[in-house]
């Protein structure tokens, strides 16, 4: 049989978009098979927002997902197996649909790159000094 998540997926964005809302789909960028780009992964996870106007290419098969981004002006594909499609929802009101990741579809942890963040700046602290 075709895999239930690929018509869910479709069902969800077509919900979404129906209702005048923005499609934004969740990829757990720690399921194999994922290419996408890694300074913009937070927790494991990639958000993308799908809707006509932000994607150049937007294909949903019976296996994976491909989708043609731009993350800060560059673009780049990103493709992934429907496994690792978490999650769909309206951006303005969180509503959607969330999906399991398969145990045997995650990578190993040393195969996922950390994600790269600035370190957070230090707050200034004052101190108290008492003459005498």
């Amino acid at each position: 049989m075709t895999s239930l998540r690929a018509y869910l997926i479709r069902a969800v964005i077509d919900w979404v978009v129906d209702n005048d809302h923005t499609p934004h789909m969740v990829v757990d960028c720690g399921v194999s098979g994922v290419d996408a780009p890694r300074e913009h992964i937070a927790d494991g996870k990639l958000t993308l927002n799908i809707s006509a106007a932000a994607t150049g290419r937007f294909a949903l098969g019976d296996r994976g997902v491909e989708v043609d981004c731009r993350f800060g002006g560059v673009p780049r594909r990103v493709t992934a197996p429907l496994g690792a499609v978490v999650g769909v929802y309206a951006k303005e009101t969180g509503m959607g649909m969330g999906f399991p990741v398969d145990k045997a579809d995650k990578k190993a942890p040393e195969d996922v790159d950390p994600p790269k963040r600035d370190p957070a700046p230090r707050r200034p602290a004052l101190t108290l000094v008492r003459s005498s």
